[in-house]
Protein backbone atom coordinates (compact mmCIF):
# COMPACT_ATOMS: atom_id res chain seq x y z
CA UNK A 1 0.00 0.00 0.00
CA UNK A 2 1.54 3.17 -0.66
CA UNK A 3 2.42 5.59 2.17
CA UNK A 4 0.24 8.19 1.44
CA UNK A 5 -2.74 5.75 1.76
CA UNK A 6 -1.87 4.52 5.21
CA UNK A 7 -1.69 8.30 6.15
CA UNK A 8 -5.57 9.19 4.70
CA UNK A 9 -6.40 6.48 6.52
CA UNK A 10 -5.17 7.48 9.97
CA UNK A 11 -6.46 10.91 9.07
CA UNK A 12 -9.60 10.58 7.27
CA UNK A 13 -11.26 7.32 8.33
CA UNK A 14 -10.26 7.70 11.81
CA UNK A 15 -10.13 11.41 12.97
CA UNK A 16 -13.16 12.29 10.44
CA UNK A 17 -15.59 10.07 11.28
CA UNK A 18 -19.39 11.20 11.09
CA UNK A 19 -19.14 12.18 15.08
CA UNK A 20 -16.78 14.49 16.61
CA UNK A 21 -13.94 12.17 16.90
CA UNK A 22 -10.64 13.17 17.26
CA UNK A 23 -7.05 12.03 18.03
CA UNK A 24 -4.27 12.24 20.50
CA UNK A 25 -3.05 16.08 20.01
CA UNK A 26 -3.30 19.30 21.89
CA UNK A 27 -6.31 20.61 22.18
CA UNK A 28 -5.49 24.45 21.74
CA UNK A 29 -2.42 23.87 19.88
CA UNK A 30 -4.54 24.79 16.25
CA UNK A 31 -7.15 26.98 16.77
CA UNK A 32 -5.80 29.18 14.74
CA UNK A 33 -5.05 27.10 11.60
CA UNK A 34 -6.34 29.97 9.51
CA UNK A 35 -3.26 32.17 10.66
CA UNK A 36 -1.27 29.51 9.90
CA UNK A 37 -2.53 28.78 6.28
CA UNK A 38 -0.39 32.47 5.32
CA UNK A 39 2.59 30.52 5.93
CA UNK A 40 3.65 28.69 3.42
CA UNK A 41 3.57 24.45 3.90
CA UNK A 42 7.45 24.50 4.05
CA UNK A 43 7.42 26.43 7.05
CA UNK A 44 4.82 25.05 9.05
CA UNK A 45 6.30 21.38 8.37
CA UNK A 46 7.77 20.36 11.42
CA UNK A 47 11.25 18.89 12.21
CA UNK A 48 11.07 15.05 11.59
CA UNK A 49 14.97 14.66 11.49
CA UNK A 50 15.56 13.18 14.84
CA UNK A 51 12.43 10.94 14.47
CA UNK A 52 11.92 6.86 14.01
CA UNK A 53 8.41 6.56 14.36
CA UNK A 54 6.02 5.40 11.66
CA UNK A 55 4.40 8.77 11.48
CA UNK A 56 7.87 10.57 10.68
CA UNK A 57 8.07 7.60 8.18
CA UNK A 58 4.89 8.25 6.58
CA UNK A 59 4.35 12.25 6.57
CA UNK A 60 6.27 13.81 3.76
CA UNK A 61 6.40 17.38 2.90
CA UNK A 62 4.00 16.70 -0.22
CA UNK A 63 1.62 15.00 1.90
CA UNK A 64 1.56 17.63 4.80
CA UNK A 65 1.08 20.01 2.18
CA UNK A 66 -2.33 18.52 0.92
CA UNK A 67 -4.05 17.74 4.03
CA UNK A 68 -3.65 20.30 6.54
CA UNK A 69 -6.16 22.78 5.35
CA UNK A 70 -8.23 19.78 6.19
CA UNK A 71 -9.93 19.91 9.55
CA UNK A 72 -13.07 17.69 11.10
CA UNK A 73 -16.29 19.51 11.89
CA UNK A 74 -15.03 20.41 15.90
CA UNK A 75 -12.15 22.31 13.99
CA UNK A 76 -9.65 19.26 14.38
CA UNK A 77 -6.74 19.40 12.18
CA UNK A 78 -3.70 17.51 10.77
CA UNK A 79 -1.48 19.43 13.28
CA UNK A 80 -3.56 18.58 15.96
CA UNK A 81 -3.37 14.41 14.70
CA UNK A 82 0.10 14.38 14.46
CA UNK A 83 1.71 16.65 17.68
CA UNK A 84 1.79 13.78 19.72
CA UNK A 85 3.73 11.90 17.02
CA UNK A 86 6.02 15.21 17.00
CA UNK A 87 6.88 15.26 20.59
CA UNK A 88 7.05 11.75 21.49
CA UNK A 89 9.84 10.92 18.44
CA UNK A 90 9.72 7.03 18.99
CA UNK A 91 6.35 6.11 19.28
CA UNK A 92 4.12 4.13 16.36
CA UNK A 93 1.15 5.85 15.63
CA UNK A 94 -0.46 4.41 12.30
CA UNK A 95 -3.23 1.76 12.37
CA UNK A 96 -1.98 -0.74 9.44
CA UNK A 97 1.42 -0.84 11.09
CA UNK A 98 0.29 -1.03 14.93
CA UNK A 99 -2.78 -3.75 14.09
CA UNK A 100 -0.55 -6.44 12.29
CA UNK A 101 -1.15 -5.23 8.76
CA UNK A 102 -5.48 -4.92 9.12
CA UNK A 103 -5.96 -3.08 5.90
CA UNK A 104 -8.53 -0.73 4.57
CA UNK A 105 -10.54 -3.32 3.01
CA UNK A 106 -11.15 -5.80 6.10
CA UNK A 107 -14.16 -5.49 8.44
CA UNK A 108 -13.73 -5.87 12.05
CA UNK A 109 -16.11 -8.78 14.09
CA UNK A 110 -17.66 -8.11 17.55
CA UNK A 111 -19.01 -10.88 19.40
CA UNK A 112 -20.03 -10.63 23.62
CA UNK A 113 -21.67 -13.63 23.62
CA UNK A 114 -19.63 -15.13 26.33
CA UNK A 115 -21.43 -18.78 25.71
CA UNK A 116 -18.99 -18.77 23.07
CA UNK A 117 -15.88 -19.11 25.15
CA UNK A 118 -14.21 -22.25 25.72
CA UNK A 119 -12.82 -23.10 28.92
CA UNK A 120 -11.70 -20.39 31.20
CA UNK A 121 -12.38 -21.80 34.36
CA UNK A 122 -10.09 -23.84 35.19
CA UNK A 123 -7.35 -21.51 35.14
CA UNK A 124 -4.75 -22.72 38.11
CA UNK A 125 -5.24 -20.22 41.31
CA UNK A 126 -1.78 -21.29 42.97
CA UNK A 127 -0.51 -19.19 39.81
CA UNK A 128 -2.96 -17.25 38.70
CA UNK A 129 -3.74 -14.54 41.37
CA UNK A 130 -6.38 -12.29 39.50
CA UNK A 131 -8.02 -12.27 36.10
CA UNK A 132 -9.30 -9.22 34.24
CA UNK A 133 -10.86 -7.90 30.97
CA UNK A 134 -11.59 -4.46 30.52
CA UNK A 135 -12.57 -2.14 26.98
CA UNK A 136 -13.31 1.18 26.40
CA UNK A 137 -15.72 3.23 25.00
CA UNK A 138 -17.00 6.42 23.48
CA UNK A 139 -20.13 8.42 23.30
CA UNK A 140 -21.13 9.64 19.90
CA UNK A 141 -21.66 13.53 19.70
CA UNK A 142 -19.00 14.54 22.08
CA UNK A 143 -15.16 14.98 21.30
CA UNK A 144 -12.68 12.90 22.71
CA UNK A 145 -10.89 13.05 26.01
CA UNK A 146 -7.78 15.38 24.24
CA UNK A 147 -10.20 17.64 22.41
CA UNK A 148 -13.25 17.81 24.52
CA UNK A 149 -14.01 21.15 26.21
CA UNK A 150 -15.26 21.42 30.09
CA UNK A 151 -18.83 20.95 29.02
CA UNK A 152 -18.73 18.40 27.00
CA UNK A 153 -16.60 16.42 30.02
CA UNK A 154 -19.17 17.29 32.36
CA UNK A 155 -21.74 16.13 29.71
CA UNK A 156 -20.08 12.89 29.29
CA UNK A 157 -19.80 12.40 32.82
CA UNK A 158 -23.40 13.60 33.52
CA UNK A 159 -24.61 10.99 30.63
CA UNK A 160 -22.27 8.01 32.28
CA UNK A 161 -23.76 9.12 35.92
CA UNK A 162 -27.33 8.37 34.81
CA UNK A 163 -26.87 5.72 32.99
CA UNK A 164 -25.27 3.19 35.30
CA UNK A 165 -27.45 4.39 38.09
CA UNK A 166 -29.73 2.31 36.31
CA UNK A 167 -27.66 -0.74 37.18
CA UNK A 168 -29.48 -3.56 39.19
CA UNK A 169 -28.60 -6.68 40.72
CA UNK A 170 -25.26 -7.73 41.21
CA UNK A 171 -23.74 -4.91 39.04
CA UNK A 172 -25.54 -2.37 40.67
CA UNK A 173 -23.03 0.28 42.25
CA UNK A 174 -22.12 4.09 43.06
CA UNK A 175 -20.58 7.09 41.44
CA UNK A 176 -17.88 8.48 42.99
CA UNK A 177 -15.93 11.48 41.07
CA UNK A 178 -12.13 12.35 41.80
CA UNK A 179 -12.67 16.25 42.76
CA UNK A 180 -14.88 14.73 45.67
CA UNK A 181 -12.03 12.48 47.16
CA UNK A 182 -9.42 12.94 49.84
CA UNK A 183 -5.74 12.00 48.56
CA UNK A 184 -5.26 9.05 50.58
CA UNK A 185 -8.79 8.10 49.22
CA UNK A 186 -7.40 8.26 45.89
CA UNK A 187 -4.11 6.85 46.63
CA UNK A 188 -5.54 3.47 48.21
CA UNK A 189 -7.81 3.38 45.36
CA UNK A 190 -4.79 3.47 43.06
CA UNK A 191 -3.05 0.96 45.05
CA UNK A 192 -5.65 -1.88 45.25
CA UNK A 193 -5.31 -1.53 41.47
CA UNK A 194 -9.48 -0.30 40.93
CA UNK A 195 -8.54 3.57 40.00
CA UNK A 196 -6.81 5.36 37.40
CA UNK A 197 -3.89 8.02 38.07
CA UNK A 198 -3.56 11.30 37.13
CA UNK A 199 -2.14 11.19 33.76
CA UNK A 200 1.91 11.27 33.65
CA UNK A 201 3.48 10.00 30.44
CA UNK A 202 4.74 11.94 28.08
CA UNK A 203 2.01 10.84 25.49
CA UNK A 204 -0.84 11.67 27.34
CA UNK A 205 0.63 15.14 28.66
CA UNK A 206 1.72 15.79 25.03
CA UNK A 207 -2.26 14.84 23.72
CA UNK A 208 -3.85 16.78 26.43
CA UNK A 209 -5.20 14.39 28.25
CA UNK A 210 -4.60 15.76 31.85
CA UNK A 211 -6.42 19.23 31.27
CA UNK A 212 -8.60 20.21 34.51
CA UNK A 213 -7.52 17.49 36.08
CA UNK A 214 -9.43 16.20 38.16
CA UNK A 215 -12.52 17.57 36.99
CA UNK A 216 -15.39 15.45 35.01
CA UNK A 217 -13.86 12.48 36.26
CA UNK A 218 -14.26 9.37 38.14
CA UNK A 219 -14.96 6.03 38.90
CA UNK A 220 -18.54 3.82 38.85
CA UNK A 221 -18.47 0.14 40.82
CA UNK A 222 -20.40 -2.52 42.16
CA UNK A 223 -21.05 -3.11 45.88
CA UNK A 224 -17.69 -5.83 45.55
CA UNK A 225 -15.78 -3.99 43.01
CA UNK A 226 -15.89 -6.76 40.46
CA UNK A 227 -17.61 -4.15 37.96
CA UNK A 228 -15.99 -1.07 37.30
CA UNK A 229 -16.44 1.95 34.99
CA UNK A 230 -13.78 4.70 34.53
CA UNK A 231 -14.94 8.26 33.51
CA UNK A 232 -13.34 10.82 31.69
CA UNK A 233 -10.09 8.83 31.89
CA UNK A 234 -8.36 8.24 28.57
CA UNK A 235 -11.36 7.05 27.01
CA UNK A 236 -14.86 8.44 27.77
CA UNK A 237 -15.58 4.92 29.31
CA UNK A 238 -13.74 2.33 30.47
CA UNK A 239 -15.66 -0.57 31.70
CA UNK A 240 -13.82 -3.61 33.85
CA UNK A 241 -14.54 -6.72 35.45
CA UNK A 242 -12.11 -7.93 37.47
CA UNK A 243 -11.55 -10.35 40.73
CA UNK A 244 -9.28 -12.55 42.91
CA UNK A 245 -7.96 -15.84 40.87
CA UNK A 246 -8.22 -17.57 37.49
CA UNK A 247 -11.91 -17.72 36.83
CA UNK A 248 -11.84 -15.92 33.62
CA UNK A 249 -15.19 -17.41 32.50
CA UNK A 250 -16.59 -15.50 35.13
CA UNK A 251 -14.97 -12.24 34.67
CA UNK A 252 -15.95 -12.13 30.96
CA UNK A 253 -19.66 -13.10 31.42
CA UNK A 254 -20.03 -10.69 34.33
CA UNK A 255 -18.09 -8.03 31.57
CA UNK A 256 -20.46 -8.54 28.40
CA UNK A 257 -23.09 -8.57 30.59
CA UNK A 258 -22.50 -5.74 31.84
CA UNK A 259 -20.98 -3.80 28.68
CA UNK A 260 -24.40 -4.74 26.85
CA UNK A 261 -26.51 -3.45 29.94
CA UNK A 262 -24.61 -0.32 29.43
CA UNK A 263 -25.37 0.24 26.06
CA UNK A 264 -28.54 0.06 25.61
CA UNK A 265 -28.95 2.15 28.62
CA UNK A 266 -27.35 4.83 26.22
CA UNK A 267 -29.32 3.58 23.43
CA UNK A 268 -32.46 4.39 25.83
CA UNK A 269 -30.93 7.93 26.16
CA UNK A 270 -30.95 9.03 22.18
CA UNK A 271 -27.22 7.98 21.55
CA UNK A 272 -24.50 5.23 20.88
CA UNK A 273 -21.08 4.91 21.22
CA UNK A 274 -18.65 5.12 17.90
CA UNK A 275 -18.29 2.09 15.83
CA UNK A 276 -17.71 1.75 12.49
CA UNK A 277 -17.97 -1.68 10.57
CA UNK A 278 -13.91 -1.58 9.43
CA UNK A 279 -12.66 0.02 12.53
CA UNK A 280 -14.57 -1.58 15.50
CA UNK A 281 -15.34 0.62 18.21
CA UNK A 282 -13.24 4.19 18.18
CA UNK A 283 -11.06 4.94 21.25
CA UNK A 284 -9.00 7.37 21.55
CA UNK A 285 -5.57 5.76 21.10
CA UNK A 286 -5.17 3.87 17.50
CA UNK A 287 -3.98 1.32 19.92
CA UNK A 288 -7.18 0.30 20.98
CA UNK A 289 -9.39 0.22 17.63
CA UNK A 290 -11.68 -2.50 17.06
CA UNK A 291 -12.66 -4.32 20.36
CA UNK A 292 -10.74 -2.13 22.33
CA UNK A 293 -10.30 -5.39 24.66
CA UNK A 294 -7.27 -6.55 27.06
CA UNK A 295 -8.08 -9.52 28.94
CA UNK A 296 -5.85 -10.38 31.24
CA UNK A 297 -4.23 -12.11 34.01
CA UNK A 298 -1.51 -11.27 36.85
CA UNK A 299 0.36 -15.33 36.90
CA UNK A 300 3.34 -16.55 39.01
CA UNK A 301 5.59 -17.56 36.07
CA UNK A 302 9.43 -17.20 37.55
CA UNK A 303 11.32 -19.98 35.80
CA UNK A 304 9.12 -19.86 33.04
CA UNK A 305 9.82 -16.11 32.37
CA UNK A 306 13.44 -16.36 32.93
CA UNK A 307 13.49 -19.07 30.04
CA UNK A 308 15.41 -18.21 26.89
CA UNK A 309 12.39 -18.58 24.56
CA UNK A 310 9.76 -16.85 27.05
CA UNK A 311 9.61 -13.69 24.75
CA UNK A 312 9.23 -16.07 21.44
CA UNK A 313 6.67 -18.17 22.86
CA UNK A 314 4.60 -14.80 23.93
CA UNK A 315 5.06 -13.53 20.25
CA UNK A 316 3.63 -17.12 18.85
CA UNK A 317 0.56 -16.96 21.33
CA UNK A 318 0.08 -13.66 20.47
CA UNK A 319 0.10 -11.95 24.12
CA UNK A 320 2.10 -9.52 25.67
CA UNK A 321 3.76 -8.74 29.21
CA UNK A 322 4.06 -6.13 31.45
CA UNK A 323 4.70 -5.92 35.18
CA UNK A 324 1.66 -5.56 37.63
CA UNK A 325 2.04 -2.20 38.25
CA UNK A 326 0.80 -1.65 34.40
CA UNK A 327 2.68 -0.32 31.35
CA UNK A 328 6.51 0.59 32.06
CA UNK A 329 6.60 -1.21 34.64
CA UNK A 330 8.85 -4.17 35.97
CA UNK A 331 7.54 -7.49 37.40
CA UNK A 332 8.06 -8.24 40.76
CA UNK A 333 8.74 -12.05 42.26
CA UNK A 334 8.20 -13.49 38.52
CA UNK A 335 4.51 -12.08 38.57
CA UNK A 336 3.64 -11.00 35.32
CA UNK A 337 0.35 -9.29 33.88
CA UNK A 338 -0.56 -11.41 30.51
CA UNK A 339 -2.68 -10.33 28.18
CA UNK A 340 -4.09 -10.44 24.71
CA UNK A 341 -1.77 -8.45 21.65
CA UNK A 342 -4.39 -8.04 19.17
CA UNK A 343 -7.28 -5.47 19.82
CA UNK A 344 -8.63 -4.76 15.75
CA UNK A 345 -9.24 -7.70 13.58
CA UNK A 346 -10.16 -10.46 16.21
CA UNK A 347 -13.19 -10.64 18.38
CA UNK A 348 -13.71 -10.45 21.88
CA UNK A 349 -14.69 -14.09 22.58
CA UNK A 350 -11.45 -14.99 20.50
CA UNK A 351 -9.26 -12.42 22.16
CA UNK A 352 -10.19 -13.84 25.21
CA UNK A 353 -9.78 -17.18 24.36
CA UNK A 354 -6.21 -16.33 23.45
CA UNK A 355 -5.38 -15.48 26.84
CA UNK A 356 -7.40 -18.29 28.49
CA UNK A 357 -5.71 -21.02 25.95
CA UNK A 358 -2.25 -19.27 26.22
CA UNK A 359 -1.92 -18.94 29.88
CA UNK A 360 -2.96 -22.62 30.63
CA UNK A 361 0.05 -23.35 28.11
CA UNK A 362 2.24 -20.90 30.15
CA UNK A 363 1.47 -22.14 33.58
CA UNK A 364 2.14 -25.94 32.55
CA UNK A 365 5.75 -24.68 31.26
CA UNK A 366 6.16 -23.03 34.21
CA UNK A 367 5.14 -26.13 36.55
CA UNK A 368 7.27 -28.31 34.03
CA UNK A 369 10.18 -26.19 34.74
CA UNK A 370 9.92 -26.11 38.99
CA UNK A 371 10.14 -30.51 38.82
CA UNK A 372 13.27 -29.84 36.48
CA UNK A 373 14.57 -27.64 39.14
CA UNK A 374 13.80 -24.25 37.74
CA UNK A 375 16.08 -25.28 34.46
CA UNK A 376 16.01 -21.60 32.00
CA UNK A 377 18.18 -23.06 29.54
CA UNK A 378 17.20 -23.58 26.25
CA UNK A 379 14.42 -26.50 26.31
CA UNK A 380 14.00 -28.85 22.88
CA UNK A 381 10.14 -29.61 24.86
CA UNK A 382 8.98 -25.88 23.88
Amino acid sequence: MPICSIFKITFTSFYATPCCVQGSAMPFGNTHNALKMKYASSEEYPDLSQHNNHMAKILTPAIYERLRSKQTPSGFTLDDVIQTGIDNPGHPFIIEDRHGGYKPTDKHKTDLNPNNLKGGDDLDPNYVLSSRVRTGRSIRGFCLPPHCSRGERRGVEKMSVEALDSLSGDLKGKYYALKNMTDAEQQQLIDDHFLFDKPVSPLLLASGMARDWPDGRGIWHNDTKTFLVWVNEEDHLRVISMQKGGNMKEVFNRFCTGLTKIETLFKDKGTSFMWNEHLGYVLTCPSNLGTGLRAGVHVKIPNMSKHAKFEEVLKRLRLQKRGTGGVDTAAVGGTFDISNADRLGFSEVELVQMVVDGVKLLVEMEKKLEKRGGEVGEQKTY
